[in-house]
């Protein structure tokens, strides 16, 4: 079924964008956005030494350690075999602030064997004072709707980043300003403006040092050019002239858009692993599988209704859990979920995020993956193999069983396509 009719009037508008869709947090600072004195005067903790010979990049903000750990080795489904249930949980504008939730999710995702996909803002790492060195298309040297931040934010920042790829997690982009709307949003950006954010986003990366003083720091441990593959643009606007960009740009994948519980096709050339429409538990619609659009629909920017947070914190925690059991035990679609270090209705949404985690991680069959990782996999599969899982409805497992549905000839996988089981943490 079409994706807009299944979208009741009670969910916000797809199309409207700053005030209705992910990574929507325009016009504050978040919660990890620049906030002085946030930071404390914590230390960071110093970096674990690589495996192998460091190769410094550049000025020494990022460098070459090797392969990354902790990645799973793709494997061709057999003939007949069900597929595995893939969950991406992913973090829009990742950066560490005074709540400490990155650093909080890492662990969550360690203790239940669980990858992710963090989505930085560039700007995260510029320092304020060097807020011109960002030339937003079509705005003013300097402008940023979520600010930029402080030296200790950086430090902070960095060394989550550093330790989330060192634990197999994946580090991908949410551009820089994150303008929505009209006036000079993402979405009226020509191609020419994508690929010069795109190069900015890496640039504020791959200089952090010279831009921070912080000469002694340890790099980040990896190539940003061959580290960033996929993204989500602001408010889910811009996706078409943004994908053309990505495609040139190499890139493997978007996030960018809004989907059923389906199995992923290639648009543009790149995997389309979009966000998904879920049930919102008591309500008669289907909404993002974001914690900023349950957000929306339950109670907005409003204040107050305090005693319903924990409620709102439940009935998004079950619309998910609602939509990983429709996958599960129906087509075995990925499931896509997104999400930010916020504490938006006293915080209620990260405890949901985190339960979610805990139930369906743990699963024997479950695999909670990075978008690479599941781009990875989807490349080493059979695309007559692929071409049948897209035939299934949402919700909808084979009549005839998964023996007989996914029976035939086995199909060699592609040369570099390992077949051995998954990496083991």
């Amino acid at each position: 079924m079409a994706v807009t009719k299944r979208i009741a009037a009670g969910v916000v508008a797809v199309a409207a964008c700053a005030a209705s869709l992910a990574g929507c947090g325009a016009g504050t600072t978040g919660s990890s956005g620049a906030k002085e004195g946030t930071h404390g005067a914590r230390k960071a903790a110093p970096a674990p030494a690589p495996k192998s010979a460091v190769r410094l990049i550049g000025d020494g903000s990022t460098a070459y350690t090797g392969a990354q750990p902790y990645q799973p080795r793709p494997e061709r489904l057999e003939p007949g075999q069900k597929p595995p249930q893939f969950v991406v949980f992913s973090w829009d504008g990742a950066g560490e602030d005074g709540q400490r939730l990155f650093s909080h999710f890492r662990k969550v995702a360690k203790a239940n064997k669980a990858t992710m996909t963090y989505f930085l803002s560039g700007v995260y790492l510029l320092p304020e004072a060097k807020r011109d060195l960002y030339r937003p298309p079509q705005h003013s040297p300097g402008r940023s709707d979520i600010g930029f931040n402080d030296e200790q934010g950086i430090a902070d920042t960095v060394q989550q980043l550093r330790l989330a790829w060192l634990e197999g997690s994946e580090i991908g982009t949410h551009f820089n300003g994150h303008f929505c709307g009209s006036g000079g949003g993402v979405g009226e950006w020509s191609v020419e403006d994508w690929k010069d954010e795109i190069a900015q986003a890496k640039r504020f990366v791959k200089s952090w040092k010279t831009t921070t003083g912080m000469k002694k720091a340890s790099p980040l441990p990896f190539d940003y050019e061959k580290e960033l593959v996929g993204a989500r643009t602001p408010c889910l606007e811009g996706q078409k002239n943004f994908m053309s960009a990505a495609r040139e740009l190499g890139f493997r994948y978007d996030t960018s858009g809004v989907n059923d519980q389906l199995w992923p096709a290639k648009k543009q050339g790149l995997w389309d692993l979009s966000l998904q429409l879920v049930p919102v538990p008591g309500r008669s619609f289907e909404t993002l599988t974001m914690d900023y659009n349950f957000y929306m629909n339950q109670s907005g920017a409003r204040t107050g209704d305090e005693g319903r947070h924990e409620h709102w914190g439940d009935q998004f925690r079950d619309g998910l859990l609602k939509g990983f059991e429709r996958a599960h035990d129906g087509n075995r679609a990925p499931l896509v979920i997104g999400n930010h270090f916020e504490s938006w209705n006293g915080g209620v949404y990260m405890r949901a995020v985190e339960e979610v985690i805990e139930r369906v991680c743990t699963k024997a069959d479950v695999r909670c993956v990075s978008f690479r990782q599941l781009a990875d996999w989807l490349d080493a599969q059979d695309p007559q193999t692929l071409a049948k899982l897209r035939t299934l409805g949402v919700g909808e497992a084979p009549k005839e069983g998964w023996k007989t549905f996914l029976a035939g000839r086995p199909v060699p996988a592609p040369k570099g396509v390992p077949g051995a089981p998954a990496a083991k943490r």
